[in-house]
């Protein structure tokens, strides 16, 4: 039998481009010079794939996906900014993800693991932890950061320069204008906290113990009626009286509510 190429011979790739001997690459794909693909992954047809990209291994990219686009901002002036995905990414079709610009770190980083419909857009200097979910036509602005577990809903638009911290569940359609802190549901227009993503920490193996101590640092935020700082403050006597395991998910809530720069919603 005649061995059949995972290239199809209708795909453009340039000579230049750098991909894996075990890549397959569908019909009328277009790969760019300075694309590197690893071992395994698969691209869709009619992908277009340009710019400073890499793009690690066994990732699923299906058709018609547009990745390593120039940013859509009106001050980027062909700087050599880029664009990283890491490994076992699903990437449905019609996704839009684009490179960094200058004004920010210059690459837009898509971490591993992560489910990503349809038709969402990650534009410029987004950064995408691993094991997210990002539903049908979820929007993330430029200089926005999802972390790890975050699930972003269908028709969601996150703010630029906005963060999304771990755990986060996000609501259909919801319009995230200022930083969600982890473990949070939300949803909205205007966004409003609806609770803690309790489900979805237990199938990620939480134990009733850290959950109990995440309802207190829950509560502490949201239903003490403390000023920011003064809850601040609470989590720190928390951290410190708390188990081992349990302190890093205090910690985490504390790292994040001082790193906040649009404020969190609440």
């Amino acid at each position: 039998m005649t061995a059949v190429s995972p290239i199809h011979p209708t795909a453009i790739i340039d000579p230049a481009a750098q991909l894996h001997p075990t890549v397959s690459v569908g019909p009328y794909a277009v790969i760019g010079p300075q694309v590197c693909i690893g071992a395994h992954t698969r691209v869709g047809s009619h992908c277009v794939i340009e710019g400073i990209t890499t793009i690690g291994e066994s990732n699923v990219i299906h058709s018609h996906a547009a990745l390593g686009g120039v940013p859509q901002d009106k001050k980027y002036a062909g700087e050599p900014t880029r664009l990283e995905i890491g490994h076992r990414n699903t990437i449905r079709e019609f996704c839009t993800f684009n490179t960094g610009t200058a004004q920010d770190g210059g690459v837009t980083r898509i971490g591993d693991d992560n489910w990503i419909m349809a038709y969402v857009h990650i534009a410029h200097d987004c950064q995408l932890g691993n094991q997210t979910i990002l539903a049908n036509n979820a929007t993330l602005a430029g200089h926005v950061h999802v972390a790890d577990w975050a699930i972003i809903g269908g028709l969601s638009g996150v703010h630029q320069y906005t963060k999304v911290g771990a755990h986060v569940m996000a609501g259909f359609a919801s319009h995230i204008s200022q930083d969600v802190p982890p473990f949070c549901m939300v949803d909205g227009h205007p966004l409003a906290v609806r609770g803690l993503n309790l489900e979805g920490l237990r199938r990620r193996g939480f134990s009733a113990e850290r959950l109990a101590v995440i309802k207190q640092a829950y509560r502490v935020v949201y239903r003490s009626g403390l000023t920011l700082q003064a809850a601040v403050d609470a989590l720190d006597n928390l951290h410190s009286s708390c188990e081992a395991e349990a302190q890093a998910d205090v910690q985490l809530m504390l790292d994040f509510l001082r790193q906040s720069t649009r404020g969190i919603v609440r």
